[in-house]
Protein backbone atom coordinates (compact mmCIF):
# COMPACT_ATOMS: atom_id res chain seq x y z
CA UNK A 1 0.00 0.00 0.00
CA UNK A 2 1.41 3.57 -0.98
CA UNK A 3 1.86 5.94 1.79
CA UNK A 4 -0.73 8.05 1.03
CA UNK A 5 -2.93 5.91 0.70
CA UNK A 6 -2.45 4.92 3.80
CA UNK A 7 -2.78 8.24 5.26
CA UNK A 8 -6.32 8.67 3.82
CA UNK A 9 -7.52 5.39 5.00
CA UNK A 10 -6.02 6.44 8.56
CA UNK A 11 -7.94 9.81 8.32
CA UNK A 12 -10.77 8.37 7.26
CA UNK A 13 -10.52 6.09 10.59
CA UNK A 14 -10.00 9.16 12.64
CA UNK A 15 -12.75 10.81 11.00
CA UNK A 16 -14.73 8.24 11.73
CA UNK A 17 -13.85 8.48 15.27
CA UNK A 18 -14.14 11.32 15.83
CA UNK A 19 -17.76 11.55 14.53
CA UNK A 20 -18.71 8.35 16.74
CA UNK A 21 -17.32 9.87 19.84
CA UNK A 22 -19.01 12.98 19.12
CA UNK A 23 -22.19 11.12 18.73
CA UNK A 24 -21.77 9.63 22.04
CA UNK A 25 -20.97 12.83 23.68
CA UNK A 26 -23.90 14.31 22.12
CA UNK A 27 -25.65 11.61 23.68
CA UNK A 28 -24.60 11.67 27.17
CA UNK A 29 -25.29 15.94 26.91
CA UNK A 30 -28.37 15.29 26.01
CA UNK A 31 -28.89 12.28 28.99
CA UNK A 32 -27.04 14.77 31.91
CA UNK A 33 -29.60 17.42 30.44
CA UNK A 34 -32.44 15.40 30.87
CA UNK A 35 -31.79 14.23 33.86
CA UNK A 36 -31.40 17.27 35.41
CA UNK A 37 -33.90 19.41 33.86
CA UNK A 38 -35.78 21.16 36.35
CA UNK A 39 -39.72 20.46 36.43
CA UNK A 40 -41.88 23.05 36.91
CA UNK A 41 -43.99 22.85 40.00
CA UNK A 42 -47.87 23.97 40.31
CA UNK A 43 -49.05 23.89 43.96
CA UNK A 44 -52.58 24.10 44.56
CA UNK A 45 -53.73 25.21 47.85
CA UNK A 46 -57.45 25.03 48.52
CA UNK A 47 -58.90 27.00 51.53
CA UNK A 48 -60.87 25.58 53.91
CA UNK A 49 -61.17 22.34 52.23
CA UNK A 50 -61.77 19.78 54.70
CA UNK A 51 -60.75 16.15 55.21
CA UNK A 52 -63.32 14.50 53.91
CA UNK A 53 -64.56 16.74 51.40
CA UNK A 54 -62.39 15.13 48.27
CA UNK A 55 -64.04 11.31 47.39
CA UNK A 56 -61.17 9.99 47.78
CA UNK A 57 -61.45 10.30 51.21
CA UNK A 58 -65.26 9.55 52.21
CA UNK A 59 -66.99 12.66 50.79
CA UNK A 60 -70.12 10.66 49.19
CA UNK A 61 -72.43 13.58 48.54
CA UNK A 62 -71.01 14.50 45.82
CA UNK A 63 -67.86 13.92 43.27
CA UNK A 64 -64.05 15.61 43.35
CA UNK A 65 -63.06 13.23 40.34
CA UNK A 66 -59.93 14.82 38.78
CA UNK A 67 -58.82 15.49 42.16
CA UNK A 68 -58.83 11.64 42.42
CA UNK A 69 -57.63 10.86 39.35
CA UNK A 70 -54.30 12.39 40.63
CA UNK A 71 -54.55 9.70 43.28
CA UNK A 72 -54.20 7.37 40.36
CA UNK A 73 -51.76 9.36 38.67
CA UNK A 74 -49.23 9.71 41.61
CA UNK A 75 -48.98 9.66 45.74
CA UNK A 76 -51.25 9.84 48.21
CA UNK A 77 -50.10 10.83 51.36
CA UNK A 78 -51.72 9.83 54.28
CA UNK A 79 -50.45 11.54 57.18
CA UNK A 80 -49.86 15.28 55.66
CA UNK A 81 -50.37 18.12 58.39
CA UNK A 82 -51.10 21.59 57.38
CA UNK A 83 -48.81 24.80 58.90
CA UNK A 84 -52.19 26.23 61.21
CA UNK A 85 -55.18 25.90 61.37
CA UNK A 86 -56.29 29.43 59.78
CA UNK A 87 -55.41 31.15 57.08
CA UNK A 88 -52.59 33.29 57.01
CA UNK A 89 -50.10 31.56 59.78
CA UNK A 90 -50.36 28.36 57.56
CA UNK A 91 -49.19 30.11 54.40
CA UNK A 92 -46.39 31.64 56.22
CA UNK A 93 -45.22 28.49 57.40
CA UNK A 94 -45.27 26.83 53.59
CA UNK A 95 -43.40 29.81 52.12
CA UNK A 96 -40.87 30.11 55.06
CA UNK A 97 -40.45 26.57 55.75
CA UNK A 98 -40.49 27.26 59.46
CA UNK A 99 -42.93 25.94 61.72
CA UNK A 100 -45.30 27.99 63.94
CA UNK A 101 -42.93 28.25 66.52
CA UNK A 102 -40.53 30.47 64.46
CA UNK A 103 -42.34 31.67 61.57
CA UNK A 104 -42.93 35.20 60.99
CA UNK A 105 -46.85 35.37 60.76
CA UNK A 106 -48.02 33.07 63.50
CA UNK A 107 -51.76 34.16 63.35
CA UNK A 108 -54.63 36.25 61.25
CA UNK A 109 -54.32 39.79 62.62
CA UNK A 110 -53.97 43.02 60.25
CA UNK A 111 -51.22 44.11 62.79
CA UNK A 112 -49.77 42.79 65.47
CA UNK A 113 -50.78 45.71 67.78
CA UNK A 114 -53.97 46.96 66.21
CA UNK A 115 -55.91 45.12 64.02
CA UNK A 116 -57.80 47.99 62.44
CA UNK A 117 -54.43 48.99 61.35
CA UNK A 118 -55.06 48.71 57.45
CA UNK A 119 -58.01 48.91 55.19
CA UNK A 120 -57.05 45.85 53.43
CA UNK A 121 -54.17 42.95 53.57
CA UNK A 122 -52.84 41.80 57.21
CA UNK A 123 -49.78 42.41 58.87
CA UNK A 124 -46.70 41.84 56.37
CA UNK A 125 -43.65 39.58 56.80
CA UNK A 126 -40.37 40.89 57.25
CA UNK A 127 -38.54 41.91 54.04
CA UNK A 128 -35.79 39.72 55.84
CA UNK A 129 -37.82 36.49 55.45
CA UNK A 130 -36.55 34.10 52.80
CA UNK A 131 -39.36 32.61 50.87
CA UNK A 132 -39.59 29.45 48.64
CA UNK A 133 -40.58 31.71 45.59
CA UNK A 134 -37.54 33.59 46.16
CA UNK A 135 -35.35 30.64 46.38
CA UNK A 136 -36.90 29.20 43.02
CA UNK A 137 -36.34 32.67 41.44
CA UNK A 138 -32.73 32.68 42.08
CA UNK A 139 -32.28 29.38 40.63
CA UNK A 140 -33.74 30.24 37.03
CA UNK A 141 -37.64 30.35 37.64
CA UNK A 142 -40.26 32.02 36.23
CA UNK A 143 -42.77 32.67 39.81
CA UNK A 144 -46.25 33.81 40.14
CA UNK A 145 -48.93 33.35 42.93
CA UNK A 146 -52.60 33.00 41.69
CA UNK A 147 -55.43 33.15 44.25
CA UNK A 148 -55.59 34.98 48.37
CA UNK A 149 -52.29 35.90 49.64
CA UNK A 150 -52.99 37.25 53.42
CA UNK A 151 -49.11 37.70 54.47
CA UNK A 152 -49.02 41.54 54.02
CA UNK A 153 -50.78 44.73 52.64
CA UNK A 154 -50.17 46.01 49.84
CA UNK A 155 -46.80 47.59 49.05
CA UNK A 156 -45.30 46.02 52.23
CA UNK A 157 -42.75 43.74 52.63
CA UNK A 158 -45.18 41.37 52.81
CA UNK A 159 -46.32 42.39 49.74
CA UNK A 160 -45.80 39.17 47.26
CA UNK A 161 -43.87 40.98 44.81
CA UNK A 162 -41.42 41.56 47.43
CA UNK A 163 -41.35 38.25 48.63
CA UNK A 164 -40.20 36.32 45.48
CA UNK A 165 -43.11 36.23 43.55
CA UNK A 166 -42.62 38.03 39.41
CA UNK A 167 -46.75 38.22 39.20
CA UNK A 168 -49.25 37.99 41.47
CA UNK A 169 -53.21 38.18 40.70
CA UNK A 170 -55.83 37.65 43.29
CA UNK A 171 -56.73 39.36 46.63
CA UNK A 172 -54.44 40.41 48.66
CA UNK A 173 -56.47 40.79 52.17
CA UNK A 174 -58.06 37.57 53.14
CA UNK A 175 -60.85 39.69 55.02
CA UNK A 176 -61.85 40.80 51.40
CA UNK A 177 -61.32 37.44 50.19
CA UNK A 178 -64.49 36.76 52.02
CA UNK A 179 -66.42 37.59 48.67
CA UNK A 180 -66.41 36.24 45.63
CA UNK A 181 -68.09 38.84 43.96
CA UNK A 182 -65.32 41.75 45.27
CA UNK A 183 -64.91 45.77 43.93
CA UNK A 184 -61.44 44.73 43.22
CA UNK A 185 -58.25 42.21 42.95
CA UNK A 186 -54.24 43.08 42.62
CA UNK A 187 -52.37 42.36 39.84
CA UNK A 188 -48.94 43.15 40.81
CA UNK A 189 -49.31 46.85 42.48
CA UNK A 190 -52.16 47.32 40.30
CA UNK A 191 -55.38 47.76 41.25
CA UNK A 192 -57.82 46.15 39.38
CA UNK A 193 -61.46 47.42 39.46
CA UNK A 194 -64.51 45.39 38.69
CA UNK A 195 -66.81 47.77 37.60
CA UNK A 196 -69.32 44.62 36.82
CA UNK A 197 -69.60 44.22 40.76
CA UNK A 198 -70.46 48.00 41.68
CA UNK A 199 -72.56 48.22 44.34
CA UNK A 200 -74.74 45.19 44.67
CA UNK A 201 -74.13 43.43 41.18
CA UNK A 202 -72.58 39.84 41.07
CA UNK A 203 -70.95 39.66 37.46
CA UNK A 204 -67.32 39.16 37.69
CA UNK A 205 -66.52 35.94 40.36
CA UNK A 206 -63.49 36.20 41.32
CA UNK A 207 -62.46 32.55 41.27
CA UNK A 208 -62.86 32.55 37.69
CA UNK A 209 -60.83 36.08 36.96
CA UNK A 210 -57.64 34.49 39.17
CA UNK A 211 -57.87 30.86 37.45
CA UNK A 212 -57.84 31.95 34.14
CA UNK A 213 -54.91 34.17 34.71
CA UNK A 214 -52.94 31.27 36.90
CA UNK A 215 -53.83 29.64 32.66
CA UNK A 216 -52.13 32.34 31.25
CA UNK A 217 -49.16 32.33 33.15
CA UNK A 218 -48.08 28.90 32.01
CA UNK A 219 -48.84 29.46 28.58
CA UNK A 220 -46.25 32.74 29.20
CA UNK A 221 -43.45 30.77 31.30
CA UNK A 222 -43.80 27.00 29.25
CA UNK A 223 -40.36 27.78 27.84
CA UNK A 224 -38.65 28.01 31.16
CA UNK A 225 -39.36 26.52 34.91
CA UNK A 226 -41.76 27.98 36.49
CA UNK A 227 -43.21 27.83 40.01
CA UNK A 228 -46.97 28.29 40.09
CA UNK A 229 -48.57 28.60 43.17
CA UNK A 230 -52.49 28.36 42.86
CA UNK A 231 -54.10 30.02 46.36
CA UNK A 232 -57.50 29.31 45.64
CA UNK A 233 -60.31 31.00 47.54
CA UNK A 234 -62.71 28.11 47.17
CA UNK A 235 -64.33 26.46 49.40
CA UNK A 236 -63.93 29.31 51.94
CA UNK A 237 -67.33 31.39 52.91
CA UNK A 238 -69.07 33.20 51.84
CA UNK A 239 -71.07 30.31 49.94
CA UNK A 240 -71.67 32.35 46.74
CA UNK A 241 -71.12 31.12 42.78
CA UNK A 242 -72.79 31.85 39.47
CA UNK A 243 -76.34 30.54 40.07
CA UNK A 244 -76.34 28.26 37.47
CA UNK A 245 -73.64 25.96 39.44
CA UNK A 246 -76.04 25.84 42.51
CA UNK A 247 -79.30 24.94 40.33
CA UNK A 248 -77.20 21.73 39.50
CA UNK A 249 -77.19 20.55 42.86
CA UNK A 250 -80.33 22.34 44.06
CA UNK A 251 -82.95 20.04 45.97
CA UNK A 252 -80.10 17.66 46.47
CA UNK A 253 -79.27 18.07 49.77
CA UNK A 254 -82.09 18.46 52.02
CA UNK A 255 -82.90 19.45 54.55
CA UNK A 256 -81.19 22.82 53.14
CA UNK A 257 -79.56 25.09 55.30
CA UNK A 258 -79.85 28.87 54.49
CA UNK A 259 -77.95 31.78 56.18
CA UNK A 260 -78.92 35.45 56.18
CA UNK A 261 -75.79 37.69 56.03
CA UNK A 262 -74.64 41.09 54.48
CA UNK A 263 -75.91 41.68 51.76
CA UNK A 264 -75.62 45.42 52.32
CA UNK A 265 -74.18 48.27 54.12
CA UNK A 266 -70.80 48.95 55.05
CA UNK A 267 -69.53 45.54 55.74
CA UNK A 268 -70.87 44.58 52.66
CA UNK A 269 -68.17 43.15 49.82
CA UNK A 270 -65.98 44.38 52.90
CA UNK A 271 -65.53 41.23 54.76
CA UNK A 272 -69.01 40.52 55.52
CA UNK A 273 -70.52 37.13 54.11
CA UNK A 274 -73.59 37.17 51.93
CA UNK A 275 -76.53 34.99 52.48
CA UNK A 276 -76.91 32.07 50.89
CA UNK A 277 -80.97 30.19 50.89
CA UNK A 278 -79.28 26.70 49.66
CA UNK A 279 -75.87 26.65 51.48
CA UNK A 280 -75.36 22.47 51.21
CA UNK A 281 -76.06 23.31 47.24
CA UNK A 282 -73.77 25.88 47.25
CA UNK A 283 -70.95 24.02 49.14
CA UNK A 284 -71.07 21.35 47.06
CA UNK A 285 -71.34 23.72 43.60
CA UNK A 286 -67.97 25.19 44.83
CA UNK A 287 -66.03 22.37 45.73
CA UNK A 288 -67.28 20.36 42.37
CA UNK A 289 -66.23 24.00 40.76
CA UNK A 290 -62.62 23.23 42.65
CA UNK A 291 -62.55 20.47 41.04
CA UNK A 292 -63.23 21.23 37.93
CA UNK A 293 -60.33 24.10 37.61
CA UNK A 294 -58.11 21.27 38.92
CA UNK A 295 -58.80 19.49 35.98
CA UNK A 296 -58.29 22.23 33.58
CA UNK A 297 -54.69 22.87 34.85
CA UNK A 298 -53.88 19.74 34.39
CA UNK A 299 -55.34 19.70 30.67
CA UNK A 300 -53.24 23.32 30.05
CA UNK A 301 -50.17 21.45 31.29
CA UNK A 302 -51.28 18.64 28.89
CA UNK A 303 -51.55 21.24 25.91
CA UNK A 304 -48.52 22.82 26.44
CA UNK A 305 -46.98 19.58 26.26
CA UNK A 306 -45.00 20.30 29.80
CA UNK A 307 -47.16 17.63 31.94
CA UNK A 308 -44.41 15.06 32.16
CA UNK A 309 -41.93 17.70 33.27
CA UNK A 310 -44.48 19.26 36.28
CA UNK A 311 -44.64 18.40 39.82
CA UNK A 312 -48.55 18.96 40.44
CA UNK A 313 -49.41 19.07 44.21
CA UNK A 314 -52.84 19.75 45.69
CA UNK A 315 -53.72 20.24 49.22
CA UNK A 316 -55.62 22.17 51.71
CA UNK A 317 -54.57 25.10 54.24
CA UNK A 318 -56.39 23.81 57.37
CA UNK A 319 -59.83 22.39 58.10
CA UNK A 320 -63.17 22.82 57.45
CA UNK A 321 -64.34 25.85 58.19
CA UNK A 322 -68.09 26.25 59.71
CA UNK A 323 -68.95 30.07 59.03
CA UNK A 324 -71.31 31.84 56.68
CA UNK A 325 -73.87 28.59 56.29
CA UNK A 326 -71.32 25.81 55.88
CA UNK A 327 -72.42 22.67 57.16
CA UNK A 328 -69.40 20.45 58.14
CA UNK A 329 -71.19 18.46 60.04
CA UNK A 330 -74.28 17.54 57.45
CA UNK A 331 -71.01 16.48 55.27
CA UNK A 332 -68.83 14.43 57.34
CA UNK A 333 -65.97 17.49 55.95
CA UNK A 334 -63.98 16.36 58.97
CA UNK A 335 -64.05 12.62 57.84
CA UNK A 336 -62.91 10.42 60.93
CA UNK A 337 -61.25 13.31 62.78
CA UNK A 338 -62.46 15.27 65.43
CA UNK A 339 -62.23 19.24 65.14
CA UNK A 340 -62.42 21.69 62.78
CA UNK A 341 -60.73 24.85 61.55
CA UNK A 342 -59.34 26.31 64.75
CA UNK A 343 -58.92 23.37 66.55
CA UNK A 344 -55.67 21.85 66.61
CA UNK A 345 -57.20 18.40 67.15
CA UNK A 346 -56.86 16.27 63.93
CA UNK A 347 -59.98 17.80 61.86
CA UNK A 348 -58.47 21.39 62.05
CA UNK A 349 -55.05 20.54 60.83
CA UNK A 350 -54.90 16.84 59.02
CA UNK A 351 -55.35 17.89 55.40
CA UNK A 352 -55.34 15.69 52.24
CA UNK A 353 -52.33 16.06 49.88
CA UNK A 354 -51.72 14.35 46.48
CA UNK A 355 -48.22 13.84 44.52
CA UNK A 356 -48.28 14.15 40.68
CA UNK A 357 -44.67 13.97 39.21
CA UNK A 358 -44.95 11.21 36.23
CA UNK A 359 -42.29 8.88 35.44
CA UNK A 360 -40.78 9.98 38.92
CA UNK A 361 -43.61 8.91 41.30
CA UNK A 362 -44.97 5.39 41.35
CA UNK A 363 -48.71 5.84 39.75
CA UNK A 364 -51.72 5.08 42.49
CA UNK A 365 -48.94 5.15 45.41
CA UNK A 366 -49.20 6.40 48.94
CA UNK A 367 -47.13 6.84 52.09
CA UNK A 368 -47.73 7.19 55.65
CA UNK A 369 -44.62 9.83 56.01
CA UNK A 370 -45.39 12.10 58.60
CA UNK A 371 -45.16 15.75 56.95
CA UNK A 372 -46.44 19.24 57.16
CA UNK A 373 -46.36 22.60 55.46
CA UNK A 374 -42.63 23.33 56.34
CA UNK A 375 -41.48 20.26 54.11
CA UNK A 376 -42.26 21.73 51.28
CA UNK A 377 -39.44 24.19 50.93
CA UNK A 378 -36.82 21.61 52.01
CA UNK A 379 -37.94 19.13 49.24
CA UNK A 380 -38.00 21.76 46.66
CA UNK A 381 -34.34 22.18 47.01
CA UNK A 382 -33.31 18.78 46.93
CA UNK A 383 -35.39 18.76 43.86
CA UNK A 384 -33.83 21.34 41.99
CA UNK A 385 -30.27 20.81 43.54
CA UNK A 386 -29.91 23.75 45.62
CA UNK A 387 -29.03 24.49 49.01
CA UNK A 388 -31.56 23.55 51.89
CA UNK A 389 -31.82 27.55 53.25
CA UNK A 390 -30.80 27.76 56.93
CA UNK A 391 -32.82 28.32 60.00
CA UNK A 392 -36.29 26.45 58.67
CA UNK A 393 -38.03 23.04 60.59
CA UNK A 394 -38.95 21.27 57.04
CA UNK A 395 -37.57 18.05 55.96
CA UNK A 396 -37.49 16.81 52.28
CA UNK A 397 -39.76 14.50 51.51
CA UNK A 398 -38.27 13.44 48.06
CA UNK A 399 -37.35 10.32 49.51
CA UNK A 400 -40.91 9.31 49.70
CA UNK A 401 -41.83 10.76 46.36
CA UNK A 402 -39.03 8.63 44.48
CA UNK A 403 -39.32 6.05 47.06
CA UNK A 404 -35.11 5.96 46.57
CA UNK A 405 -33.74 5.29 49.75
CA UNK A 406 -34.78 5.75 53.38
CA UNK A 407 -36.74 8.77 54.27
CA UNK A 408 -35.61 11.33 57.06
CA UNK A 409 -38.19 11.39 59.73
CA UNK A 410 -39.26 14.34 62.13
CA UNK A 411 -38.59 14.03 65.92
CA UNK A 412 -41.25 16.39 66.40
CA UNK A 413 -44.24 18.39 64.68
CA UNK A 414 -45.42 21.48 66.72
CA UNK A 415 -48.07 24.04 66.11
CA UNK A 416 -49.21 27.28 68.18
CA UNK A 417 -52.77 29.38 67.98
CA UNK A 418 -53.19 32.29 69.37
CA UNK A 419 -57.14 32.66 68.98
CA UNK A 420 -59.86 30.70 71.08
CA UNK A 421 -57.79 31.66 74.68
CA UNK A 422 -54.42 29.87 72.74
CA UNK A 423 -53.75 26.33 71.66
CA UNK A 424 -50.45 24.38 71.50
CA UNK A 425 -50.19 20.91 69.92
CA UNK A 426 -47.07 18.40 69.53
CA UNK A 427 -46.90 15.25 67.23
CA UNK A 428 -44.13 13.32 68.20
CA UNK A 429 -44.59 9.44 66.35
CA UNK A 430 -47.75 8.41 67.01
CA UNK A 431 -48.42 10.74 70.17
CA UNK A 432 -50.31 13.66 70.70
CA UNK A 433 -50.01 16.21 72.72
CA UNK A 434 -52.70 18.86 73.21
CA UNK A 435 -53.18 21.65 75.41
CA UNK A 436 -55.77 24.41 75.49
CA UNK A 437 -56.77 28.06 76.81
CA UNK A 438 -53.30 28.53 77.28
CA UNK A 439 -53.23 32.25 77.72
CA UNK A 440 -56.55 32.05 80.73
CA UNK A 441 -55.63 28.85 82.21
CA UNK A 442 -51.72 28.05 81.97
CA UNK A 443 -52.20 25.13 84.68
CA UNK A 444 -54.69 23.76 82.45
CA UNK A 445 -53.28 19.69 82.02
CA UNK A 446 -52.04 18.74 78.34
CA UNK A 447 -54.28 16.02 76.93
CA UNK A 448 -52.43 12.95 75.45
CA UNK A 449 -53.74 11.12 72.33
CA UNK A 450 -52.40 7.61 70.68
CA UNK A 451 -53.14 8.35 67.11
CA UNK A 452 -52.39 4.82 66.38
CA UNK A 453 -54.95 3.38 68.21
CA UNK A 454 -57.53 6.84 68.29
CA UNK A 455 -57.17 8.93 65.26
CA UNK A 456 -60.30 11.03 66.23
CA UNK A 457 -58.83 11.52 69.81
CA UNK A 458 -61.43 10.48 71.79
CA UNK A 459 -59.76 8.61 74.52
CA UNK A 460 -57.16 11.21 76.84
CA UNK A 461 -54.17 8.67 77.66
CA UNK A 462 -52.64 10.87 79.86
CA UNK A 463 -52.66 10.03 82.97
CA UNK A 464 -51.23 6.59 81.83
CA UNK A 465 -48.12 7.58 80.38
CA UNK A 466 -46.95 11.06 82.35
CA UNK A 467 -43.47 10.26 80.99
CA UNK A 468 -44.75 10.92 77.57
CA UNK A 469 -46.97 13.97 78.84
CA UNK A 470 -43.56 15.51 80.82
CA UNK A 471 -41.98 14.91 77.36
CA UNK A 472 -43.79 16.36 75.04
CA UNK A 473 -44.70 19.19 77.63
CA UNK A 474 -41.26 20.37 77.66
CA UNK A 475 -41.39 20.43 73.31
CA UNK A 476 -43.86 22.71 74.06
CA UNK A 477 -41.45 25.27 75.88
CA UNK A 478 -38.52 24.59 73.28
CA UNK A 479 -40.13 24.61 70.49
CA UNK A 480 -40.81 28.06 69.98
CA UNK A 481 -38.61 31.02 69.56
CA UNK A 482 -39.83 34.35 71.03
CA UNK A 483 -42.07 36.74 68.67
CA UNK A 484 -43.29 40.31 69.41
CA UNK A 485 -47.27 40.38 69.45
CA UNK A 486 -47.29 35.97 69.55
CA UNK A 487 -46.62 35.57 73.13
CA UNK A 488 -47.40 32.80 75.59
CA UNK A 489 -45.73 34.51 78.76
CA UNK A 490 -46.17 31.46 81.20
CA UNK A 491 -44.05 27.96 82.05
CA UNK A 492 -46.40 25.31 80.66
CA UNK A 493 -47.40 22.78 83.84
CA UNK A 494 -45.98 19.46 82.80
CA UNK A 495 -48.00 17.40 84.75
Amino acid sequence: MKVSNFVSVITVVIILLLIVSSCKSTKKEEAFKQKNVKPNIVYILADDLGYGDVSYLGQNKFETPNIDKLTTQGMVFTQHYSGSTVCAPSRSTLMTGQHTGHTPIRGNVSSKFDKSAHDEGQYPMEAASFTVAELLKENGYATGVFGKWGLGFPGSEGDPNNQGFDEFYGYNCQRLAHNYYPYHLWHNQEKVLLEDNKGTQQNQYAPHLMHDEALKFMEVHKEKPFFLYYASALPHAELLLPQENIDKFKGEFLPEKSFKGIDSGKKYKAGGYGSQKNGHAAFAAMVTLLDKQVGELILKLEELGIANNTIVIFTSDNGPHNKAGADPIYFNSNGPFRGIKRDLYEGGIHVPMVVKWPNKIKEGSSTNHISAFWDFMPTVAEIIGAKKPKNIDGISFLPSLLNSRIQKKHNYLYWEFHEKGGRIAVRKGNWKAIKYNVLKNPNRKIELYDLSKDPSEITNVAEEFPEIVKELAQIMIEARTPSEGYEFNFKINQE
